[in-house]
């Protein structure tokens, strides 16, 4: 292991807990204060340390924007996977999961129901307009000021959409969000039926177990959701709301 990195690494863990003064983080290192500040300068040149006006150093905003970043990476196919088998397990319908993509809907995964008539969606796209998926990620979107659509607005407020036949195949469905960073919706898991063989008020009454879902997905993928918690269907606990650190990334990839 390189010496230079180890202590490195070694004096960013220490200015995470509190910040330091050069005479403190010689002696986290068990170094001379020169090498200690060698050591700091050179986080603090590439934006990973900071010197504050007590001279004492504290992490950079250069942390905080790896650790952004690195939570969004976070594969929400692979995160959402178990729970979209799960949730097809209890309804039967058709189960899935997908982002916005280039201004379209872009279909991540899927697990079809025992009457699926039309074929896997998995990597095709679909226009966002007049499809619940498509409006579900429409509303996670900043808010458009008074000029924003009400038909989303209200999708905002409900936190589900649906619709019936309205996409060129014949499908009932309905969408909810996924949480990421902040609370930002990061996709939309969806349950679809052929229209000719489920009626929509049929479908609907699987909101619960559909929003159920979407937000144990959203805690596993290391989000903020709102409180709909229904443990004993999808496991979804309410003591992982209470930071969102790297240990809940870690439990949502144990999931």
């Amino acid at each position: 292991m390189s010496q230079s990195v180890d202590r490195a690494l070694t004096l960013l863990g220490a200015l995470g807990d509190a910040p330091l003064s050069l005479e403190q983080a010689a002696g986290s290192l068990g170094v001379h204060k020169s090498t200690a500040l060698r050591l700091l300068r050179t986080l603090e040149e590439h934006g990973f340390a900071r010197r504050q006006p007590d001279l004492r150093y504290r992490l950079g905003g250069r942390v905080l924007s790896l650790a952004h970043r690195a939570l969004e990476d976070f594969d929400v196919r692979q995160v959402a996977a178990p729970y979209l088998a799960a949730l097809n397990a209890r309804c039967g319908y058709t189960v899935r999961l997908a982002v916005l993509h280039d201004g379209e809907v872009l279909y991540l995964d899927e697990v079809a129901g025992p009457a699926a008539a039309e074929p896997s969606r998995i990597g095709r796209r679909a226009p966002v307009t007049g499809t619940a998926v498509g409006r579900v990620l429409l509303a996670g979107l900043p808010a458009d000021g008074p000029c924003e659509e009400a038909e989303l607005a209200a999708v905002r407020r409900r936190g589900w959409a649906a619709e019936s036949a309205e996409h060129r195949e014949a499908v009932t469905c309905v969408a909810a969000p996924v949480a990421g960073s902040g609370g930002r919706t990061v996709a939309a898991c969806a349950l679809s039926a052929p229209a000719g063989q489920v009626p929509a008020a049929e479908l609907a009454r699987m909101v619960p177990e559909l929003l159920c879902t979407a937000e144990a997905i959203s805690l596993a993928y290391g989000g903020s959701p709102t409180p709909r918690w229904c443990e004993n269907r999808c496991g979804a606990r309410p003591v992982a709301r209470a930071s969102r650190t790297s240990g809940r990334a870690s439990a949502g990839r144990r999931r």
